[in-house]
């Protein structure tokens, strides 16, 4: 999954299923597999980097710091 489609599946995983937002970067691959999200686990530095850029269009996505 590129970077671009990571971004669009946390986007829409937040949409579905708002429970999720508080999850962190290690907690989403599995989330994201277990959903067919995607084919196989992502990597939580990229997950992390999608994260950001997901929340930003909603400030109350952000995650903890």
């Amino acid at each position: 999954m590129n970077a671009v489609e990571l971004v669009a599946a946390l986007r829409d995983l937040y949409r579905r299923h708002p429970e999720t937002r508080h999850l962190q970067a290690w907690e989403l691959p599995w989330m994201l597999y277990a959903l067919n999200y995607s084919d196989e686990l992502e990597d939580k530095a990229e997950i992390a980097a999608a994260i950001e850029v997901a929340s930003g269009d909603h400030p109350g996505w952000r995650p903890a710091a």
